[in-house]
């Protein structure tokens, strides 16, 4: 049985952590809108960039087979959990979450290039899910500091 380690940290950062949770399960709910339109072959409705058809049938859109949003989708829920269960003070779980949410921006960083300068287009949706990594790394980051 895992113990929480410290329990002035759970208190100081609880919230903190409520926060990147929160962040996470909105973009988690980004990524699976996109997965299952992509699952579905549905097109997806563009209102504000006009490019998502664009974007989401490229050749990039696809990883392995995988759609790229579907990954989107786990490493969210992978934030979501590490999130909640920092938030219930496990330090370890606050430790994973650094580097997961500093790749997820290194990811994101990388698809806004494409969608600016190789595809040419943009998706809503895409650029919500840069967005809500943006910020969750900017939450996770002042809780780290205010952890360590």
């Amino acid at each position: 049985m895992v113990s929480v380690e410290n329990t002035d940290f759970r208190t100081s950062t609880k919230w903190i952590y409520v926060v990147a949770a929160v962040l996470a399960l909105v973009g988690l709910t980004d990524a699976l809108y996109l997965t299952i339109q992509h699952l579905s072959g549905s097109s997806v409705p563009c209102s504000v960039t006009g490019g998502c058809e664009e974007v989401l049938t490229s050749s990039y859109a696809v990883l392995a087979g995988i759609p790229l949003a579907g990954i989107g989708a786990a490493a969210y829920f992978s934030a979501f959990s590490l999130s909640i269960l920092a938030a219930f003070g496990y330090r370890s779980a606050a430790k994973l979450l650094l580097p997961l949410v500093g790749t997820m921006v290194l990811v994101s960083v990388w698809l806004f290039y494409l969608q600016a300068a190789v595809i040419r287009a943009f998706c809503q949706f895409c650029l919500l899910s840069a967005g809500i990594t943006i910020a969750l790394a900017i939450v996770v980051f002042l809780a780290w500091k205010k952890g360590s």
